[in-house]
């Protein structure tokens, strides 16, 4: 068995920077953080490289005294508790102890400090946790950490760091959070000398929102406060028309101090019940105040994780005042009722009409637009001199009768349904018949030689369609089984193999107005590394600086309306480990563009398009969609009579 012996402070100090350092936006937060815990009103972030290289955090707060610097890099050294009871009421971001001396064990660190009453600051370098002299150094109130060559003493780290670009925006998107925690604290964000970021540090949330998400989002908020309990709960949370894609515009704050939780974020959802669209999600910057013996930040290194001694009054304070918000919102837009006295006599009271519901972008279109968009899947005309042939990936075509070379076979006149298509069966017109030459009959022996004529079996009878529930899912029949097909699933599946085949470019349609898409800080960051893939798929689109996209063209197969929905959940996909190889990546962009260029559960379809998604999955081309999902689901005539114990 092997000796148990004590680790080295070195190798202690390396595990705990593993904890506490994971990439260049954790060693921006705990500075930051103390610079918030310093009383800093203001703070200036400078990053090149994406961090890697220089990190140079500066505050105005109140500095460290000369004769604790080296103090202050030692485990587990803060100035922020004293005793075991001020563990049960934290109020500070930082307590821990911990950052500092994690931070310059995998570095090299400078510090200028200067306290408000010392007419002469201090200084204090150190490499590799290793502290060298306190010196004295003339510098402004406040204190300046600078943090150079993160990681040079930790090689097997390096492989785990993105691009510069991708560190860059998560130190970003990190402030942008800090700063909606703290609109009273204004922070500045310098890239490689350029400024990402400037919250004016007015004390008003929707200014560091404005700031720190972009005028879009900022327009499209709801005010929010109330609570219970002793609870408060204030801030802003997204109109029921402004869902989003994906739930990366949520943020909480629990005493000033960012937070993830799942009961939160249910909470919120469940007051939008009814309200959003299925597939959005509300936006929120949501600050929850509550007693700090109430609520536990020790339970998590990165104190991002928090316990509520009552979750079931947090989660009814958010869910009942975001719900009464939205509701408020929402009556102030209803139209003022008609007054009884103009009402005339004798007429009755009739509800008024309500507004006719807004077409979506495909039913503004005719037709034959609207079946070509639906991809893979072409126009059925009714035929009333041609005929119809079924083609490669469920298009129908049509020839004339008169056309040379093809001859109607003689038929019964029909004239089908409301809603059915005639379909027409043509012989080759027959030719001069050539002279034919005896031969004697051959003997028995050379009989068995000649090979027998092939016979053809005739095509199994198409599933009848039958007809379409919940627009969502078609009816067919096949003689005893009846069949329920998924018609998004299995046009998404047609899309996704139709991509994947093609070896041609995918066709764009250029927008009339370029738009403008304001993307959190990770998702620009990924989707600036893959904007040639972008345009592999037919999106043309360029860097606008400031956590913006200028889309030019998108997909020729894809709404308008769902580019911004579609760049969101693409990037999503690709941080969350699908854009770790090219291979994958584009699999990625086949599964997202396939899913947004489909016909949609809840939409009306023509009977053509459901009758050609009927014929792909009944010649077995359709199984699955193209995550795996089934798209049919029979039913047997046993089963059914079953069901009415008929069986």
């Amino acid at each position: 068995m092997p000796h148990i012996q004590q680790l080295s402070p070195h190798v202690a100090d390396l595990i705990a920077a593993g904890e506490v350092v994971e990439r260049p936006a954790s060693v921006v937060k705990e500075l930051v953080e103390n610079s918030i815990d310093a009383g800093a009103t203001a703070v200036v972030v400078e990053i090149q490289r994406g961090g890697m290289s220089l990190i140079r955090v500066t505050d105005n707060g109140c500095g460290i005294a000369a004769a604790e610097l080296p103090t202050a890099f030692l485990r587990h050294a803060t100035s922020k508790l004293r005793r075991a009871d001020d563990l049960a009421a934290i109020g500070t971001l930082g307590f821990r102890g911990e950052a500092l001396a994690a931070i310059s064990a995998v570095s090299r660190v400078d510090v200028l400090t200067r306290q408000r009453e010392s007419s002469l600051g201090a200084s204090l370098h150190l490499e590799g946790g290793v502290p060298e002299a306190v010196e004295d150094a003339g510098c402004p109130e406040g204190t300046t950490f600078v943090v150079r060559e993160l990681f040079y003493n930790t090689p097997a780290r390096l492989k785990f760091m993105k691009t510069d670009s991708a560190e860059a925006s998560a130190v970003g998107a990190m402030l942008g959070q800090i700063a909606l925690g703290r609109p009273e604290i204004s922070i500045r964000y310098l890239r490689d000398g350029r400024e990402e970021l400037h919250t004016p540090g007015d004390g008003k949330l929707l200014s560091a929102i404005y700031a720190a998400r972009g005028r879009d989002f900022a327009m499209r908020l709801i005010p929010v406060e109330g609570g219970g309990e002793g609870i408060s709960v204030r801030g802003f949370v997204t109109e029921p028309l402004a869902g989003r894609g994906t739930r990366a515009a949520q943020t909480f704050f629990c005493c000033g101090r960012m937070i993830k939780s799942s009961m939160l974020t249910s909470a919120l959802e469940e007051a939008y019940a009814n309200r959003l669209m299925k597939g959005k999600f509300p936006g929120c910057v949501l600050h929850i105040d509550l007693p700090l013996h109430q609520v536990d930040v020790n339970v998590h290194p990165a104190k991002t994780v928090v316990k509520f001694v009552n979750e079931r009054a947090v989660f009814s304070a958010i869910h009942h005042t975001v719900k009464d918000a939205i509701d408020a919102a929402g009556a102030a837009e209803l139209p003022a009722a008609k007054p009884v006295a103009a009402v005339t006599p004798g007429q009755s009271w009739t509800a008024q009409a309500a507004p006719a519901p807004k077409k979506d972008f495909y039913q503004t279109m005719d037709a034959k637009a609207f079946r070509e968009k639906a991809a893979g899947l072409s126009a059925v005309k009714p035929a009333a001199s041609g005929s119809s042939s079924p083609e490669m990936g469920g298009r129908l075509t049509f020839q004339d009768a008169r056309q040379p070379g093809l001859r109607k076979r003689e038929e019964p006149a029909f004239i089908p349904p409301a809603g059915q298509f005639t379909v027409h069966t043509f012989e080759s017109k027959a030719e001069e018949p050539a002279p034919v030459t005896e031969h004697p009959r051959p003997a028995p022996a050379q009989e068995a030689e000649v090979p027998e004529q092939t016979s053809f079996e005739s095509a199994p009878a198409p599933w009848r369609f039958a007809g379409e529930v919940l627009r969502t899912y078609i009816i067919a029949e096949d003689g005893a089984n009846v069949w329920l097909i998924d018609k998004h699933a299995a046009h998404e599946r047609i899309n996704f193999d139709r991509m994947k085949a093609s070896a041609e470019p995918v066709m764009r349609q250029q927008l009339l107005a370029s738009m403008a898409v304001e993307l959190p800080g990770e998702q620009y960051a990924v989707l600036l590394e893959n904007l040639p893939l972008l345009a592999e798929f037919g999106f043309e689109a360029e860097d606008f600086g400031e956590g913006c996209l200028m889309v030019r063209a998108i997909p020729a197969d894809l709404n308008p309306g769902l580019a911004r929905e579609t760049l969101e959940e693409l990037a999503d996909k690709l941080l969350s480990g699908g854009g770790a190889d090219p291979a994958a990546a584009r699999d990625v962009m086949l599964h997202t563009m396939a899913c947004k260029a489909s016909i949609k559960g809840g939409w009306e379809s023509d009977p053509a398009e459901l009758r050609a998604l009927i014929d792909k999955v009944q010649s077995g081309e359709v199984q699955f969609c193209p995550h795996g999902r089934p798209v049919k689901v029979r039913l047997s005539k046993y089963e059914i009579e079953k069901m009415f114990k008929r069986a």
